[in-house]
Parts: C-alpha cells; structure tokens; sequence
C-alpha cells in the first residue's frame, strides 16, 4: 500500500433508538358544559339579584327628575347628573372615593363569605343565568340539549338554534342600547335609532356592548370566571380559615356510592353521599365540590341546592354541601359558634373603615357649594396704570352653576388695602351651565411694592346658601 494514500474511513451507522418517555400533551380542548336547572334557598337569592341588578340597569334611564333623565353622564358638556346632584369633572374626587368603597367591600364579602359578588351580582354571572335562561325555554332542558348537540343537523335543530340566537342578540342589543342610553339621553337615542341617525360614536358603543354581552353570556359563559376574571386567581389572598365558603362535608359523605331509600347505611358501610354528580351537573363552572375548594367556584351555592333536595328524597339530613368555614368543619362548630368566629377582628376592621369612608362621602356631598370657580389671570393683558392713577389686572373667573336653577354670584376682592373690583361684580349663569367673564380689579398706585401680591376672589351666592374663596396674584410693576 502506498504511505501517501490516505487510510479509508470507518463508518458507524446511527441507529434510532425508541424514546423512553412517550410525548404527552397538555392541551385539553373544551368541553361546553350544560348546567343543569336547580331550584332551592340560593337559587332563589341568585334569581332575586339578576332581578334587582336588571331592574335597575334597564329602568334607570327612563326615570325623570323634573325636565331631564334622573342618571345622565353627559360626557359633551361634561356634566354629570345624578338624581338631584350635579357633578363637574373637578368634583373627581367623589369618583375615587366611590371606587375606594367597591374596593373595600369587595373585600369584606370575600372575607366573610368567599365570591358573593361572583355568585350573585357579577354581570357575567347575572347574563350568563338569563342567556341560560332563554336557551332552556327554546331548547329544553340540560338533557334535551345535550342530546341534540350530538344529533345531526335537521330543520328543527336549526330552527331551535336560530331562535335562541335571535333572542339572545335581541336582548345583547338592547343591553348595548340602554348602556349608551347613560351618556345620550335614552329617549332622543330611541329617536335616532328609529330615523337611523344616531352618531357613528352612539352606533359603535351599542354595538360593542351588545355583541360583549352576547359573546360572554352566549359562549365563554365560564371560561371567563376561570381564565379571564382576575378575581379568581387572588381570592385566596382574601380567605383564611374562618371564611364562609361553598364545602363538602368529606366526612360524613364518603365514602360515597349509590344505594336504595331504604338501605341501611352502616351495614353498607357507605356515608351519606349518594354519587348521583348533581352537584357536578349544576355548577355552572363544571368543578366537583366533593374534590374541595377550587379557583373555579364563584360561590353559587348551587350544588348545596340540589344536594340538599338529594338529602331531602332520601331522608338524610340537609347540609351535605354548604356554606361553612374551614374551623367550623374541623371543629365541628353550631352555626352559633360558626358566626362569631365569621365576625372576627379582620371584619370589624373592614366594616369600620368602610363605614367612615361612605359617612364622610355622604356629609361631603350634603356639604358641597352648589357651584365652582376657576381664576385665571388674562395674559392677555399685562398689569397697566389706568386713568386715576390706579393699577389694574384683568382675569378671567370660571364661574360653573352645579343647581338646576338660575344663580346670580357676587364677586369681590380681598388682599391689598383698597383692592376693589371695577367692572361689574355680579354674574347671571343660567343652570347647569358655566360662564367665564372678564374680571378687572384696581388698586391705588402706591398700595404696594412692584411685584407679585396673593389676593383672593370670595364669590358668593345671592339665591342661594354658599360662598367660595380662590387665591390668585396681583402684578404690580415698576
């Protein structure tokens, strides 16, 4: 072999070998849930919220208050009415401070009794009940439904289905109508609607309200508590063990199997759980309760509803699923001892707080001047020496009427020792208007040094109780 050719390569064949571990995935595609219809104490709380909170989003614009709408956000002139007050964006402050109540109460019912608002008042629960409602009234009940979700299409399948979504926009849109009817008034956007005027602004808001409500209440329906609601996810920062919550009675329900009325239990050797998943079937969410407390429980009460119609047929006493504290099931607690310990130092502290905040609210509103004012110095016009050998500034007031009547305002100036306004010093603003005007004051030449001086307007009410200070600045030059 010649030394100069080069050695012939060693090829070693790679040979695939079989994975250890087979690829799992951890995508779950959804399955609709169908809640099934329950009746019973919280059933009837839920129904008498959905009720009361529909009662009053949908019948608030058309109340009147004398000439006008009693609830109107009029966000063109920006005035606010409501009922007898009228707000300015400057009375900001009334906003924070409501903002500041939902928050604590928000956390006083968490803290008491776990997702009330999620279970009873939360606009996605309330639409989602009368969505369902509609949709067992054209389709049927859970198990009608069920099965022609699976059937093939037919001329009543689809009938039943264009009927329901009929219904359901029909209502979405109105929902989308009435919104908008907070910020137009609802009776000259009935109008417009029926001449096919409304603004593009009026048009787009009815329109994405309505098809919001349609599309959360019609198809995300739980998908929007699980993964959507930020609620669910910091509940639990909220609760300790003293906190009313939806709960199964693990120890006296397993181990858990079906059996006759009439059997015996102990020789069974099962608890008073009957495995009949009705509790399963009506939680609008899907969860089992009987696996614990989950994220996903908005605390409807539902199943304690139906399990305790269960209990009822079998003759076992109520309260298999409940509302109850975690001490309270470990301890064993009599619904005596169970709600002192509910009204602990963390809830006394929340309502104390809440009550001082919504007290002061309302002694503020009851306290504030039906009017505001605004200073502005004109740049108009630099400070001169007018005839008399007087120095003059001119302003301009602001001068915004918060009643629904007619007010005359008198203005006068303090600060500098014969400090005087020379036009005129009494403004007419009609009501819930505003008016700037021109303001000149004069002083005598020698009443000061050159310079800025702090002065203050006091603008007074002449038919009506109230009166207001504003500070501003005098120039005189050199």
């Amino acid at each position: 072999m010649n030394s100069q050719e080069p050695a012939a390569r060693k090829v070693i064949p790679i040979v695939p070998q079989e994975a250890d571990e087979a690829m799992i995935s951890l995508y779950a595609a959804h399955e609709k849930i169908y809640p099934r219809s329950v009746s019973g104490f919280f059933s009837n709380w839920r129904w008498g919220m959905v009720f009361l909170t529909q009662l009053v989003f949908y019948g608030l614009p058309w109340l009147e208050w004398g000439q006008r709408q009693a609830v109107l956000f009029d966000l063109g002139a920006r005035r606010f009415y409501i009922f007898g007050l009228v707000l300015y964006p400057q009375d900001f402050i009334y906003l924070t401070g409501l903002l500041v109540i939902s928050a604590l109460s928000l956390f006083l019912f968490t803290a008491v009794a776990g997702r009330l608002w999620c279970g009873y008042a939360c606009p996605q629960t309330v639409y989602t009940e009368i969505f369902l409602w509609i949709e067992k009234k054209v389709e049927g009940d859970r198990s009608a439904r069920m099965r022609r979700d699976a059937q093939p299409w037919s001329l009543e399948k689809a009938m039943r289905k264009a009927g329901k979504h009929f219904f359901w926009l029909a209502l979405a849109l109105w929902t989308g109508f009435t919104f908008v009817g907070y910020f137009t008034p609802i009776k000259e956007l009935g109008i417009e609607f029926l001449q096919l005027s409304m603004s593009s602004w009026e048009v787009f808001w009815t329109f994405f309200y309505g098809f919001a409500t349609y599309g959360n209440a019609g198809f995300m329906r739980e998908q929007v508590c699980k993964h959507m609601c930020p609620y669910a996810r910091f509940q639990s920062a909220m609760f300790d063990k003293d906190t009313l919550i939806v709960t199964y009675d693990a120890e006296r329900g397993e181990p858990r199997g079906a059996r006759s009325r009439k059997a015996d239990t102990a020789a069974l050797n099962l608890g008073a759980c009957v495995d009949c998943t009705l509790c399963v079937q009506v939680c609008p969410t899907g969860i089992d309760i009987r696996k614990g407390l989950q994220y996903e429980c908005i605390g409807c009460g539902a199943c304690a509803d139906v399990c305790d119609t269960v209990m009822d047929k079998m003759g076992y006493p109520r309260g298999l699923v409940k509302y109850t504290t975690e001490n309270a099931m470990n301890q064993h607690w009599t619904s005596a001892q169970t709600w002192r310990h509910v009204f602990r130092p963390r809830i006394l502290i929340y309502t104390s707080i809440l009550a001082v905040i919504v007290v002061a609210m309302l002694v503020s509103l009851s306290l504030r001047t039906p009017f505001k004012v605004d200073v502005v110095r004109d740049r108009g016009v630099m400070a001169r020496v007018v005839s008399g050998g007087k120095i003059e500034n001119v302003y301009r007031l602001q001068v915004m009427n918060a009643t629904e009547v007619t007010q005359r305002y008198q203005i006068t100036v303090t600060g500098l020792p014969g400090l005087m306004v020379s036009s005129e010093n009494v403004v007419t603003v009609d009501s819930t208007q505003s008016r700037w005007v021109a303001v000149r004051v004069q002083a005598p030449f020698d009443t000061a040094t050159p310079g800025s001086h702090p002065i203050q307007f006091e603008i007074a009410s002449l038919d009506s109780p109230g009166s207001l200070s504003e500070k501003s600045a005098f120039l005189v030059p050199r």
